[in-house]
């Protein structure tokens, strides 16, 4: 990946919302996802966001206004799925940004053409833009890591391995749903401190845990590992990501072999994928303190060093029952940055494949709970209130120390930085409904 003429700060878009120095979607981002009109029958296609806009792909992979490999890319992004676009590799991904960019410039002949191909984003409505194969949850916040391990181990918060081993497990991908999912209060098993034997029922200590998704493109055959300065030709891109916990859930059942029900039942993506092309502007260095263990061989490179973060500013906001029916405003609960992960996503990429494990179109890493280096940084409730022992006061007078049946939690992001445009995210919510008895 490199800065190409697709980043140019001075492009203008003839979709007029597009240029709106506050849109999420300026022609120097054009983020993808499967959509269709909300509430038809037609099938889910690919889109493309400019402005407050969508190009409906597959119209215009009908007009054939495109060649070569642009075109063979737009016919991969006519299918519901976008598994077929991401295996194609970066190359393609590439060439399709190239020939959109060039055909949403302002004064572009295609302009008549392309127009006809737009949906209003108002009009739409989304789903997982790829089948998700199988779904790895990484904990690379070293902040957040120590601050959750303060609860439980005051006197050893980080385990040996952490600043070794990029840590992850596997998680469940059948129970990911895209922004606007709606579930209900996960049940289980719980202990209480002062109890003799666990008891059934609804999760009391619900939370959130603001991260990114990172989607993959293009795998590697079972046995090949990736390397470190290749992860770029793997990664397609990134989303905002809500990994709903149960905190008391999870207290119990992670001994010994981590998460289960207190994480499957439920996690959340926005519908863009911002492309890992369109992040390039707003990478900066990675380093590590030296008094911690430096990265091993395989770990560590050159290019990971001078670029291997991305400054993604990521924040929660908080929409009580209350504050809807009053016609009251979210609140926001935190803010902070991906540039403070302490693993890298090219790191997270060559851990997970030097085994030999393949890697297939479609596969998710979440990063795990981004906080920051301040208590208010903080990425989930189970930091903001200290484990519940500090409830977090609302405007309204509402307080919280973990999430309440009806609170709806939205989690923003966006990148920007002198000399290129503010790219953004969009949004990912979703609402928490009473448990089902």
């Amino acid at each position: 990946m490199a800065l190409n003429e697709t980043h140019d700060l001075s492009l203008t878009s003839w979709v007029t919302s597009a240029n709106d120095s506050a849109t999420d979607f300026p022609i120097q981002n054009l983020p993808v996802a499967s959509f269709r009109v909300a509430g038809s029958e037609q099938s889910f296609r690919g889109g493309v966001a400019i402005g407050d806009q969508i190009v409906d792909l597959q119209q215009l992979a009908e007009k054939s206004i495109f060649v070569g490999l642009a075109q063979d890319a737009l016919l991969a992004c006519s299918q519901e799925d976008l598994n077929d676009f991401m295996a194609m590799g970066s190359q393609a991904w590439s060439a399709l940004r190239l020939a959109l960019s060039k055909a949403l410039r302002s004064d572009a002949p295609e302009q008549d053409i392309i127009a006809s191909c737009l949906v209003a984003q108002t009009d739409a409505e989304f789903k997982l833009p790829c089948t998700i194969g199988d779904y790895t949850d990484f904990y690379t916040s070293i902040y957040h890591a120590t601050s959750v391990g303060k609860l439980f181990r005051p006197d050893n918060p980080l385990l040996p391995n952490y600043k070794w081993v990029p840590i992850g497990y596997h998680g469940r991908s059948s129970s990911i749903d895209v922004s606007g999912q709606a579930f209900h209060r996960p049940c289980g098993q719980t202990k209480a401190p002062d109890a003799t034997e666990p008891s059934f029922g609804p999760c009391k200590r619900l939370d959130y845990e603001l991260e990114l998704g990172i989607y993959l493109g293009a795998g590697n055959a079972l046995g090949d590992a990736i390397a470190i300065d290749d992860a770029d030709k793997h990664v397609f891109g990134f989303c905002l990501f809500n990994d709903w916990s149960a905190r008391d859930m999870q207290a119990w059942e992670y001994q010994p072999l981590g998460p289960f029900l207190a994480k499957n039942f439920a996690s959340t993506v926005s519908p863009w994928i911002v492309s890992n092309e369109a992040l390039e502007p707003y990478r900066v260095a990675w380093s590590r303190d030296e008094n911690d263990p430096q990265p091993m061989a395989y770990l560590e490179s050159e290019k990971n060093r001078s670029e291997g973060a991305i400054d993604i500013q990521l924040e929660v906001l908080l929409e009580t029952e209350k504050m809807r029916s009053e016609g009251e405003q979210a609140v926001q609960l935190s803010q902070s940055s991906f540039k403070h992960s302490y693993w890298t996503v090219a790191q997270m990429v060559a851990h997970h494949s030097v085994n030999g494990c393949n890697l297939k179109p479609g596969d998710f890493f979440g990063s795990g709970t981004q906080s920051g280096p301040t208590h208010e940084e903080a990425g989930s409730l189970l930091e903001l209130s200290k484990g519940g022992k500090e409830a977090i006061s609302l405007p309204n007078g509402e307080t919280r120390t973990f999430l309440n049946d009806g609170d709806n939690v939205i989690m923003r992001g966006y990148c920007h930085k002198e000399g290129h445009a503010r790219i953004g995210f969009g949004e990912v919510t979703s609402l928490v409904l009473p448990a089902k008895q």
